[in-house]
């Protein structure tokens, strides 16, 4: 199978050649980029030294991209993908899109919290396998979720499909490492700002927020209050997220954990662990680990899930979605362990 990467310089799109040159199944024809054309990919991925030899990176032609690739990995930033995707897909592609372009089912909550949409009929399937399996089997494009989202989403998912907990004060406080800003140089970013700090920041307006709140309405059925707020913690990979809601009727830290087994049974990727997830039992790896813990008075339950940001929160699931779309084993391509210490 052909595959193309466009934004290949990136650390998402380092992450998509890295497992894309040991997938049993892949061929990587193109790695393309609007920025850094010509530039080696040694140079940019210095981890990939001695197997990506002198290839550099191409200039997007997007229609002959779309002709020659059977899937094309968008790992762009947002207002990319909505520019060329449709030339893409008339060339016969099938395109998994990392930005937010086509996450969103009404264009307008995407122009509110990022920019006026340039490709409004294009429509994707949310590239959550673990709640759109069947859809993305058929997809020709498919939106890869965000980092955020993803932990966030698989975090509350099983109780507010069965509506045990209160849907109108769900809270889910995110921790991440400086990864998931990007490749990009920003003050607050350099380590002696970063290094040996934590903050929150968009507290209550995050570009995410939307995107986990339209799937949890989803699951729900009907509308949910969603307060959501996102840190930077001085670690390069990881999302560590703490979600609070409150439950309709007590309930014992066994039967949830129950109703987690039952809703991710047979899941590849989700594991539902008897204590709370640390970033280092995921950081390496395409799993989201899950846990919980009840308050004594059985009303209360925190559920905290952890993944990779690059990973199960961009490159990875991009992959897995890849597999399911074209056939393949789900976790073809994604057997790595995690890495602990």
């Amino acid at each position: 199978m052909k595959a193309s990467i466009v934004g290949v310089a990136g650390y998402t799109g380092g992450e998509l050649l890295r497992i894309l040159l040991r997938h049993p199944e892949t061929e990587v024809v193109g790695v393309f980029g609007e920025e850094h054309v010509g530039a080696r990919l040694a140079s940019l991925h210095p981890q990939l030294s001695g197997v990506v030899g002198e290839r550099r990176v191409e200039k997007p032609d997007y229609g002959k991209i779309g002709s020659e690739s059977d899937v094309v990995f968008m790992a762009t930033p947002n207002g990319v993908a909505m520019r060329v995707v449709p030339k893409i897909l008339e060339g016969g592609a099938r395109v998994v899109d990392l930005s937010a372009d086509y996450r969103f089912k009404d264009v307008k909550v995407y122009e509110k919290y990022y920019t006026k949409h340039e490709s409004p009929h294009v429509r994707g399937v949310y590239g959550l396998p673990e709640l759109y399996r069947e859809e993305i089997r058929k997809a020709t494009l498919i939106a890869n979720p965000g980092c955020y989202p993803t932990a966030a989403i698989l975090a509350l998912a099983p109780l507010v499909k069965e509506r045990m907990v209160e849907l109108d004060r769900l809270v889910v406080d995110a921790l991440s490492g400086t990864s998931g800003a990007g490749r990009g140089l920003r003050e607050g970013l350099h380590h002696p700002l970063c290094g040996e700090n934590a903050s929150a920041y968009s507290a209550t307006t995050h570009r995410h927020l939307p995107e986990i709140k339209q799937e949890l309405e989803r699951l729900a059925d009907g509308k949910v209050g969603l307060h959501f707020t996102p840190h930077l913690i001085p670690v390069v990979r990881g999302i560590l997220c703490t979600a609070h809601a409150f439950l309709k009727e007590e309930r014992s830290k066994e039967e949830l954990l129950n109703v987690y087994r039952k809703f991710y049974s047979g899941e590849p990727f989700v594991r539902v662990v008897e204590g709370l997830p640390e970033l280092n039992y995921v950081v390496g790896s395409n799993y989201c680990d899950i846990g919980l813990e009840v308050s004594e008075d059985g009303k209360w339950v925190v559920i905290v899930s952890a993944i990779d940001n690059l990973l199960k929160g961009g490159s990875g699931q991009a992959v897995q979605n890849m597999n399911l779309r074209f056939g393949l084993k789900e976790t073809m391509g994604l057997e790595a362990l995690p890495m602990r210490p």
